[in-house]
């Protein structure tokens, strides 16, 4: 009896720690930007065979007025994006010893320049920023974050460092006065080899895929991956499949599934970070996208980017059904099998069902602010922004502060009258006596237009500002006008002449 209430106490335990493991996903997906949220697609794609996209799916479609159902998503030609990194994979491996300068360069996903050239915001941030902001958050020493800096600056454009450590160290010696070994040298590289995306750094095509096996979590798949790589990667280069799989003692449901994930690899992990130096590489985009109608009427719809409609791969849903059809007659190897394919099941209808919440979670807050901002949407005018805190939204949502506050951080959102932070549509309210709610971004544009209006000569005061604002309906206290021209960044009126 005390058994089996201990058991049942353990089951209770693992049942709460998978629902906050995939709360933690919802958060994590909802918080991201279009651009990350498709990255972050892309990699579970690749780390999971079992979810794939669905190249059925339909084209994006507006909501006009609010609607409340989920959207669309734009057509993502997966198969399409699998052969070319296939592609690119093959002729890595032909050109192994030859000049790399003429092998292709793998470009993820499918993307309109066209289409995407109106909707980009902000700088670019180049292949080597991406990476230098990553060791901007390691805690390494100044000697090491410099060495690893210059170690960066030596990687070609599809990410591998071909010049070798014995001319670095060289470099390093007689132009920087750097005196390191070799040994040293390739201690600060593996800390390179850390970051992302997996394989940049490698100084051979073996190590840039031993680096990305290497990242995945341990499995009986992922370790015969690493023993391909390591004991028979000139039978590997020649696609000497079956000769692999018999020396390995495989059967022909392993060497498949081994071999269908080491064609999924990439062989230009700089390519997954966008394209060479001096084009736009890490591009801030909209989330959201809203029209507003010459009769008032507002339509928005998200921006979908390179995300596809995902679902779990058909052929893995049926294995898994033909396995525990027959669990009492498999062998320990098909029990692996089994295991597997249920483990990269569930993992994939777990991330299709954070990614409805992200999209429901997103279509929500959007409607609420354009509900509470309609006139803004209509005329474009700031003085028309009406007060809004995250509360407002989060009460006219039926969600959380925190899910609200993920939602309004990073993202952006596209209208007739330019692209906008979403954060910008929030502000704090100020009530007058009478009781009227004002927005204090609709007083601090009008004591912006005062300050921008009055004589140069003779700059009104603190008192002065409070009287004209009272005039144009505005009744706050000079205390309040200070507060506000100090947001505003504008100096007292002695510092104004």
């Amino acid at each position: 009896m005390a058994q089996s209430q201990i058991q049942e106490q353990k089951q209770e335990q693992r049942l709460q720690q998978a629902v906050s493991q995939q709360q933690l996903l919802q958060s994590h997906l909802i918080e991201l930007p279009i651009q990350q949220f498709a990255e972050r697609i892309e990699t579970e794609m690749h780390d999971n065979p079992a979810l794939e996209s669905d190249s059925e799916n339909p084209d994006l479609q507006e909501y006009p007025d609010y609607p409340d159902s989920p959207e669309a998503t734009d057509d993502f030609d997966v198969q399409r994006e699998r052969e070319e990194r296939s592609d690119a994979l093959d002729a890595a491996l032909e050109n192994i010893g030859r000049d790399d300068e003429d092998l292709p360069v793998y470009h993820g996903g499918q993307s309109s320049v066209e289409e995407r050239e109106e909707m980009v915001y902000g700088q670019s941030v180049s292949f080597y920023d991406e990476l230098l902001e990553q060791v901007g958050e390691m805690e390494l020493s100044d000697q090491e974050r410099y060495v690893m800096e210059y170690l960066i600056r030596s990687l070609d454009d599809d990410g591998f460092l071909r010049t070798p450590l014995e001319n670095i160290a060289d470099e390093l010696a007689i132009y920087h006065n750097i005196d390191l070994t070799t040994g040293q040298l390739e201690s600060v590289l593996k800390k390179l080899q850390r970051l992302d995306p997996p394989g940049i750094g490698a100084r051979t095509l073996q190590e840039c895929l031993l680096l990305q096996v290497n990242r995945r979590e341990k499995s009986a798949i992922t370790l015969s991956m690493e023993k391909v790589l390591t004991d028979y990667f000139d039978e590997f280069t020649k696609k000497h499949w079956e000769k692999i799989a018999q020396q390995m003692t495989m059967d022909e449901l392993q060497a498949e599934t081994v071999f269908h994930e080491l064609r999924r690899l990439n062989p230009k992990p700089g390519a997954a970070m966008g394209e060479t130096i001096g084009r736009s590489m890490q591009q801030i985009t909209p989330d959201f996208v809203v029209d507003t109608q010459d009769d008032g009427t507002v339509t928005f719809s998200l921006n979908n980017g390179d995300v596809p409609q995902l679902q779990v791969s058909q052929s893995f849903a049926d294995l898994l059904k033909e396995y525990q059809s027959n669990k009492d007659g498999l062998s320990r190897q098909m029990k692996e099998a089994l295991l597997y394919t249920k483990q990269k099941v569930d993992a994939a209808q777990s991330f299709i069902d954070a990614v409805q919440v992200r999209r429901r979670t997103l279509t929500l807050t959007m409607k609420a602010i354009i509900q509470l901002q309609h006139r803004f949407f209509e005329e474009g005018d700031e003085a028309l922004l009406r007060p809004m805190i995250l509360k407002d939204v989060a009460e006219r949502t039926g969600l959380d502060l925190s899910t609200v506050s993920r939602v309004s951080n990073s993202k952006y959102v596209q209208t007739r009258w330019g692209i906008f932070p979403l954060k910008y549509f929030f502000s704090d309210g100020y009530v007058t006596e009478s009781g009227e709610e004002l927005s204090t971004r609709e007083i601090k544009a009008t004591l912006r237009e005062l300050i921008d209006a009055e004589d140069k000569r003779k700059p009104m005061s603190d008192d002065a500002l409070s009287e004209a604002l009272k005039e144009k309906g505005y009744p706050i206290a000079r205390r309040t006008v200070a507060k506000y021209r100090e947001q505003l960044g504008i100096p007292i009126a002695r510092l104004r002449k």
